[in-house]
């Protein structure tokens, strides 16, 4: 069976990597010049790096996190990468208020929006769930009302300017494992919310683009802290992610899957034996390494 497995699964990821990836593509980073695009969760890890992206691009930029000082470096950086404009505004995701104040800041300074990028995810452990109902509470309105809150205020400028929006998820969105309870039924309501509105904007015609991005284990700081211990598995590189995160949101794909062939045959491997995936998933943890 182990053996099987090997060579299996492996396949399965090839030919699912083909199917999605085979056709031509015709990404040019001058599709993003001048383009007008909010990121936020962008003083480190994936937002960090596609604010460079597209700074690159000579985008311009609204970047939001939590932490000032963190923003200010990013957007210096972006500048003397050759940014259009950058500029930020710090607060926490789980404020109603700052959806309403980003959406203003772009209104007011670029008249407009062409890319919405959410981002941003509340602080969640890999570990057995506690019972604390609150913790589930908090990191549901940061990992998704929020999202929601963002993509609302943003859409009346998004359907004048026929853009995009860019939604962050997480394999952990599509198929639950253990130990990412909360976080997990956080990403799942995203992939609910964001498929149904998509659907809706097809029926209104309204010519908004929505790109779910499926993401495994990726190499930010926060994430490998997070699991590292627990998954043996190497990391895919941050840099990557964001670029090729920027690309389907620039092609206007329906979904992201990153890294490909890893996150495409475990939706496979789900879809047509979920039992056999998940005892896969749980046999390759360092379980003795987990904290009750």
């Amino acid at each position: 069976m182990g053996l099987l497995l090997k060579i299996f699964i492996p396949l399965l990821g090839a030919a699912l990597a083909f199917y999605f990836y085979s056709a031509p593509e015709n990404f040019d980073e001058e599709m993003l010049r001048g383009k007008r695009v909010i990121v936020t969760g962008a003083s480190s890890g994936i937002g960090e790096q596609m604010a460079y992206h597209l700074a690159r691009m000579e985008a311009h930029l609204l970047l939001t996190a939590r932490t000032e000082a963190k923003l200010q470096k990013v957007v210096e950086r972006c500048l003397e990468l050759g940014a259009a404009s950058a500029r930020y505004i710090s607060g926490s995701m789980d404020s109603p208020s700052l959806p309403q104040q980003l959406l203003r800041e772009a209104e007011n300074t670029w008249g407009g929006l062409d890319m919405l990028i959410l981002n941003h995810i509340g602080q969640s452990g890999f570990t057995y769930f506690s019972g604390d109902v609150e913790h589930v509470r908090k990191l549901m309105e940061t990992n998704f009302v929020s999202y929601v809150a963002m993509a609302t205020a943003a859409l009346p400028m998004l359907k004048e300017s026929e853009g995009s929006i860019v939604v962050v998820s997480s394999i952990a969105g599509r198929i639950a494992g253990p130990f990412t309870a909360p976080y997990s039924a956080t990403k799942f309501a995203l992939e609910g919310f964001f498929s149904s509105l998509r659907q809706e904007f097809i029926i209104d015609k309204v010519n908004v683009s929505i790109t779910l991005c499926i993401l495994g284990y990726i190499n930010t700081e926060s994430a490998v802290r997070a699991v590292s211990h627990v998954i043996p598995d190497t990391p895919a590189p941050k840099e990557e992610c964001a670029l090729e995160i920027i690309r389907a949101g620039a092609l206007r794909h329906r979904e992201l899957h990153y890294p490909a062939r890893a996150v495409g045959t475990m939706l496979l491997t789900h879809s047509i034996a979920p039992e056999l995936l998940e005892s896969i998933v749980r046999s390759s943890y360092r379980l003795e390494n987990v904290r009750r």
